[in-house]
């Protein structure tokens, strides 16, 4: 089911399974989220939960049993319920259910409220602990947007500006997993990335951990067309195109977690940056988004 909002002379849609926003358009009826055309990837703006990337071997361990799950979780296949809506925003949940126990054996409440703001738009997550027993878990955003925005752009037109001077290296998968030692160097001293396709058919994925930027947009070097992306609270980023493709999208994905990484344990609990919450805990996350 969509959900239609609408403020500030904005649009909105929301789609109910995964609970993710699928459109935002401007006043002019711009739209800045990708529409997810299947001849490069069908995705739009999946919330990833429980998990961030994928499991070793599609693997984890939790109390001593041993369950499957897919890349980055099961929540963006799920059909999220719509508890509350007003003209600029709706508020969503997720329990678990037979299929996601089966995954992952705690019940949970995942709230997820999308809302359009004065400058653009929010995506806030809650996640509960409704159950007797600590509970683990890992988040992430992947919004991805149009790149290029206008027509007549190309993508190598637009650059990410990071908030600070970062010197930061970027991990990449060794035998399928992020190898911390093999990390790349690759922002040296610089807020500005320009953007390169080959990035992204060298290494599928770009993915920072420990930038001291809580703020990144992707702007026309020319215009500043573009976004703005507010991630406070998240210790890694991470930036996505299909790769070999030269798709014309790309991902902005704040993370609290990632994929398996070289020398992680097998119990859940060892995975990077998870969050462990006691019963009746809950604990919020979320993102903003500008419009520039």
């Amino acid at each position: 089911m969509r959900v239609k909002l609408e403020a500030h002379g904005r649009t909105a849609e929301i789609e109910t399974l995964g609970g993710e926003l699928v459109s935002c358009k401007d006043q002019s009826g711009l739209e800045y989220i990708w529409q997810g055309d299947p001849a490069y990837w069908a995705g739009r703006n999946p919330l990833l939960f429980p998990i961030v990337g994928a499991l070793r071997e599609g693997k984890i361990n939790v109390n001593g049993a041993t369950y499957e799950m897919p890349q980055h979780g099961f929540a963006r296949r799920q059909e999220f319920t719509l508890l509350e809506q007003g003209p600029g925003w709706a508020g969503l949940e997720l329990r678990e259910n037979e299929t996601t126990l089966a995954q992952y054996p705690f019940p949970f409440r995942l709230k997820v409220r999308q809302e359009l703001t004065e400058t653009g738009f929010a995506t806030a997550f809650t996640v509960e602990n409704t159950g007797t027993e600590p509970m683990p878990f890992c988040l992430g955003g992947h919004t991805a947007f149009n790149c290029p925005l206008m027509p007549g752009d190309r993508f190598e037109d637009y650059m990410l500006c990071f908030a600070e001077r970062e010197n930061c290296a970027s991990l990449v998968p060794a035998g399928g997993l992020l190898d911390r030692a093999r990390a790349v160097p690759f922002l040296k001293n610089t807020d500005t990335l320009p953007l390169k396709y080959e990035y992204f058919d060298t290494a599928d994925t770009l993915i920072f951990e420990g930038l001291k930027s809580t703020t990144v947009s992707l702007e026309h070097r020319g215009t500043r067309w573009g976004v703005r992306m507010h991630l406070e609270g998240f210790p890694m980023l991470a930036f996505w195109t299909k790769p070999n493709a030269k798709a014309p999208y790309l991902c902005i994905e704040p993370w609290h977690g990632c994929g398996a990484v070289e020398g992680e344990g097998p119990e859940f609990t060892d995975k990077a940056h998870c969050i462990v919450l006691r019963p009746g805990e809950c604990r919020t996350l979320g993102y903003q988004v500008e419009l520039l």
